[in-house]
């Protein structure tokens, strides 16, 4: 079941690539809402906008549970802010880090941004996500317009941005100045974790339009897909091992998530 699973996400890692080089072809238009399809295999329900490409999935026996790789890498901010308290995510997907933070970090509260009307209701019908509450606030709009709202300027300590389109050929936000409004939304001290893909021209216009904003810019190893996640600082965040390798102890032991490859991804960036 699961090499079903890696031949599928490696044929989208192709197909990215071929999509991404014909993307600035003159005609081509891009779909920016796209149908809704669900499958089932093994106990886990797969979430595809009209494709075989797997754009989210859920453990139906364990719905909070993270299980795409590339998911718990997004999540490696984990070792730099033990409570987060205000989290936005742009991109519902099938609301795996939505609801990964909700069950995790009980005293947060969780945006969204989602500017798919039908993946919203097919989350909440077939995804477990929870209805909106005090805690938990679903939002449809567009993730440019909402991080250019003046209500949330330095309003999250946490923002995961994960925006493919249907045909998965990169980020549909990448400019600069998206990523700007991003910078401004954050606090402080704030961290952005980004869904990249590696081996195609977006990526690096991607990384050079973070920089222009961020102080820290972290690219994580690529999982065997292709995904490269990207951790962007608002500051850079004081390193001390001991203290890291201590967090990475106390997160595996709480959530089962491989956290001594991030220590090793930051390693290699930061040095020991």
């Amino acid at each position: 079941m699961f090499e079903w699973v890696k031949s599928m996400l490696i044929k989208r890692k192709s197909i990215e690539k071929t999509e991404s080089q014909r993307r600035s072809l003159p005609g081509k238009q891009r779909i920016r809402i796209a149908p809704v399809t669900l499958s089932e295999s093994g106990g886990i329900r797969y979430l595809h906008f009209g494709t075989k490409w797997i754009q989210g999935a859920m453990r139906i026996r364990n719905p909070n549970q993270l299980i795409l790789s590339y998911s718990h890498k997004m999540v490696a901010w984990m070792l730099f802010n033990r409570n987060p308290h205000q989290i936005a995510h742009l991109g519902l997907g099938s609301a795996s880090l939505t609801k990964f933070g909700y069950a995790t970090f009980p005293d947060s509260i969780t945006h969204v941004a989602e500017i798919n009307p039908e993946v919203i209701a097919v989350c909440h019908s077939m995804f477990a996500l929870p209805p909106d509450n005090e805690r938990l606030h679903v939002h449809l709009v567009n993730a440019l317009d909402f991080v250019k709202q003046a209500e949330y300027t330095g309003a999250f300590d946490i923002l995961h941005v994960d925006l493919y389109d249907a045909e998965s050929r990169g980020p549909v936000l990448d400019t600069p100045e998206f990523y700007a409004d991003c910078y401004r939304c954050l606090k402080e001290d704030g961290i952005m974790a980004v869904n990249l893909f590696g081996e195609v021209p977006s990526y690096d216009k991607n990384i050079r339009a973070i920089k222009q904003s961020f102080r820290e810019v972290v690219p994580m190893t690529p999982i065997p897909e292709g995904n490269v996640i990207v951790l962007a600082f608002k500051k850079r965040p004081a390193i001390d091992w001991e203290h890291l390798d201590a967090e990475a102890a106390r997160i595996k032991g709480e959530t089962s998530l491989p956290t001594r490859q991030w220590i090793k991804d930051l390693k290699k960036i930061w040095g020991k």
